[in-house]
């Protein structure tokens, strides 16, 4: 795919279509690699964003248990010794 760079100020960018921007689910900040004569650009990743507010809602609402025993009832600890 061929685009144009464009003056921004005094500086120049490129516009991506909103249909890239959907499909690549890109908003407001993207990464810049620069690999062996490449420069790749991609979604800027937050994995963790918005889990404060979920746990706290789950906390709220009681689903913040355990599913199984964080230790069994035939676990011995002779072995760690």
């Amino acid at each position: 795919m061929e685009i144009s760079v464009v003056n921004i100020g005094n500086s120049k960018g490129i516009r991506l279509s909103k249909t890239i921007l959907e499909k690549y689910n890109i908003s407001d900040r993207l990464e810049l690699l620069l690999e062996k004569g490449y420069m790749i650009l991609k979604p800027k990743a937050e994995p963790r964003k918005g889990w404060e507010k979920s746990f706290k809602k789950m906390h709220e609402n009681g689903d913040d248990k355990l599913l199984m025993n964080d230790v069994f009832d035939d676990e011995t600890f002779e072995e760690w010794k």
